[in-house]
């Protein structure tokens, strides 16, 4: 039998700039399922996405999905694409194993926890402060070279990388410090400051863009304190649920956030195109 992708429309040349297409999944002509192909709408025409991939019941743990998701990679190829990308919700056990095979590489995930009621207290002598406009420009700037440094060690090139960074920082903090929703706020213990904190609450749930623990006083509870300090702020502004990103590989991250109750929702991987 014979796996093979056949379009379903003409190729998309979308409003975001991306291009896409839709194809079904055939096996010797038969439909059994259907994959939707697009490049990425920060990363341009380099990049590959699956946005999704699904076959029928009947005809799953067949293989077909494999030949699907190879084939779809030749159809990158073919629009020029570098790399490919997929994002697989963390309960698609079976989506995980499949992308892990194909040589896929977890680069981040993003994580969320449901608040409670109270605000959490924080350590004796913790507290938090608004960031002031002296720190902030320092600030910025070691948070841009930080979060291209992040995609960097994770595949992407360096000039797409700190162009990512700039792009980010200036849709998400157009107005500095000052930007409606987003709060910026320096964590400091007896005085001095350890820590800062960027949190976005204009939207549904609360989210964490930035969390860090400055050097001197790192492996003190401060990450911790700047977390909880988080979910006080989401709290505040009338959020239920915080949510973050993660990159993959950075342990003590991960080990704060599992400690503190948050659990994964979705995997973001990638994979070299050859």
């Amino acid at each position: 039998m014979t796996t093979t992708l056949r379009p379903v429309e003409p190729l998309q040349q979308n409003s975001d700039g991306t291009r896409s297409r839709r194809f079904r999944v055939c096996v010797n002509s038969r439909p059994v399922g259907e994959i939707h192909l697009a490049t990425h709408p920060l990363f341009g025409d380099a990049v590959a996405r699956i946005l999704h991939l699904g076959i029928a019941e009947p005809d799953r743990r067949r293989g077909r999905g494999t030949v699907a998701a190879l084939a779809a990679e030749e159809v990158a190829r073919g629009w020029g694409c570098r790399r490919i990308e997929v994002t697989v919700p963390a309960p698609a056990v079976a989506a995980l194993r499949l992308a892990t095979a194909l040589g896929y590489v977890l680069r981040n995930r993003s994580m969320e926890k449901a608040l409670g009621d109270a605000p959490p207290a924080l350590p004796e002598g913790t507290r938090a402060r608004p960031m002031t406009e002296e720190e902030f420009g320092p600030w910025l700037d070691r948070g841009k070279e930080a979060h291209a440094r992040d995609w960097i060690e994770r595949g992407v090139p360096e000039a797409e990388a700190w162009a990512k960074s700039e792009r980010d920082h200036a849709a998400l903090l157009p107005q500095g410090r000052a930007t409606p929703g987003m709060l910026v706020s320096v964590l400091e213990h007896e005085g001095t400051p350890v820590g800062t904190l960027w949190l976005a609450v204009r939207d549904a749930r609360g989210y964490v863009f930035d969390v860090a623990t400055h050097a001197a006083h790192r492996g003190r509870g401060h990450g911790r304190s700047l977390m909880l300090i988080a979910e006080a702020q989401s709290a505040a502004a009338g959020k239920r649920d915080l949510g973050l990103n993660v990159f993959a590989g950075n342990t003590p991250a991960e080990r704060l956030y599992a400690s503190l109750g948050y659990r994964t929702v979705e995997c973001s991987m990638y994979k070299p195109l050859l």
